[in-house]
């Protein structure tokens, strides 16, 4: 979210989805919503993320006062990232967001897989 001026949103949703916006941020808050992590045990929680867009994410995220990075100036380098107070009242909200995706699982996938299999036979 990192912004250089000032922006006035047209409601909060938009304002939310400023902070978490893109596939990866909400899927690095899930793992933080249990405790502390270090960055290896989170690339191995998120599967597919490449270690750049982690370390951007996390970056961008620390800069929005989601998450703490607490560097212990160790060698090997031990770094364990957390969430803020402000880091844990988004997962609150999100929460609900996560139980309608568990209830709705199974229709979601029927429906990308009929999706794909339109999209495979019109190019096919």
């Amino acid at each position: 979210m990192v912004k250089t001026e000032s922006r006035r949103y047209s409601c909060g949703l938009e304002a939310a989805l400023e902070v978490i916006g893109g596939k990866w941020k909400v899927l690095i808050l899930w793992p933080l919503h249990l405790g502390p992590h270090r960055f290896g045990e989170l690339r191995r929680k998120i599967p597919g993320i490449s270690e750049k867009m982690l370390i951007q994410h996390l970056k961008e995220m620390e800069a929005d006062g989601i998450v703490t990075r607490k560097d212990y100036k160790e060698v090997p380098p031990r770094v364990d990232y957390a969430l803020t107070t402000f880091g844990r009242s988004l997962c609150e909200a999100l929460a609900p967001l996560c139980d309608w995706g568990q209830a709705h699982v199974e229709r979601i996938e029927a429906c990308t897989r009929e999706h794909e299999a339109k999209r495979l036979k019109l190019t096919g």
